[in-house]
């Protein structure tokens, strides 16, 4: 199938675009910035996915890709994902998260190839929920500036689904990690890297937060089957939670990552983080029972490959 990737650059798109390619489809993405240090050539890409400069808030360049590479099924994972940013530019991220989401979205609707899309959303859209953990049929009450815009991207997808009759499901995912998370604010790459370097971590947080974390394999493989099963009157316009009910505090978390790496260190704990929501964490139980989807990593083990891959990379 000739598939389009947004995002192939970053974190989990460059792993759903890599294992893509590696079943046999034509791979395209759209890359906005040429970065020093690109997943795309992390994970090797560059020479197996077709490479479109351009940025998808431009409707004409998403209609291009879709129109000269005979896009056939599209993952819309591009977004700008940091809390952090979001909450200092705001703009920038609703121009990435919202106009293009917009924009690919209204190129899909007018393709004559097009077959199915996925669209990727986060748990950050429940925003704050009195009761846990949150389930799919809960109201989307996220409202700082990251939260918002994925509020804002499942608004446009439904949209568009409900008006036009575009095929097309929705991931909202737990926090994700694992190896090439080249954004080293998150606190399993940064714990990481700075017990490798032999610094003192920080935990930006007071350390009670409690959240999801699963890994990206899974993660993968959610996107996969949700792909597959597109096609299903129980799947198609709908949203789907994946994450692996298995929540933990991020000073539990540290303590597991630094057990694991064999370190004796207490973290800097700043408690500077803002617009933070305090207990966040899904119930996939939904998933396992339409798409027989099942996380296969626990914590452990996906941590364990998560450190592996980081000592490779930083000793090179």
């Amino acid at each position: 199938m000739n598939v389009l990737v947004t995002g192939a650059d970053g974190f989990i798109g460059s792993h759903v675009a890599k294992e893509l390619a590696e079943k046999g489809a034509e791979v395209t993405t759209i890359i906005r910035d040429i970065k020093k240090r690109s997943n795309v050539d992390i994970l090797g890409l560059k020479s197996k996915i077709n490479i479109i400069h351009g940025d998808i808030i431009d409707y004409e360049c998403c209609e291009r890709a879709i129109n000269e590479y005979g896009i056939e099924f599209c993952f819309h994972i591009a977004a700008q994902t940091i809390v952090g940013i979001a909450n200092r530019s705001p703009l920038s991220t609703f121009e990435s998260n919202i106009k293009g989401t917009w924009s690919l979205l209204e190129a899909c609707r007018l393709s004559k190839s097009i077959k199915g899309m996925i669209v990727a959303s986060s748990d950050k859209a429940y925003g704050q929920q009195e009761k846990l953990p949150y389930k799919e049929g809960f109201p989307l009450n996220g409202y700082f500036p990251y939260d918002a815009s994925k509020v804002c991207t499942e608004v446009l997808a439904r949209c568009y689904f409900m008006s036009y009759n575009l095929p097309l499901a929705i991931t909202r995912n737990a926090n994700t990690y694992g190896p090439a998370d080249m954004n080293f604010s998150r606190i399993i790459p940064d714990v990481i890297i700075r017990l490798i370097k032999n610094e003192q971590p920080v935990i930006r947080s007071d350390g009670t937060p409690v959240r999801d974390y699963m890994y990206v394999k899974d993660a993968v493989s959610a996107y996969m089957i949700l792909a597959e099963n597109l096609h299903r009157k129980e799947v198609i316009g709908k949203a789907f939670n994946f994450g692996t009910n298995k929540p933990i505090s991020v000073l539990n978390l540290y303590k597991k990552i630094i057990k694991l790496m064999g370190k004796k260190v207490e973290p800097e704990i700043l408690g500077s983080a803002k617009n933070e929501i305090d207990r966040q964490y899904l119930d996939s139980a939904n998933a396992r029972k339409v798409l027989k989807w099942e996380p296969k990593y626990d914590l452990d083990s996906g941590l364990k490959e998560t450190i592996e891959w980081y000592k490779n990379f930083f000793s090179k």
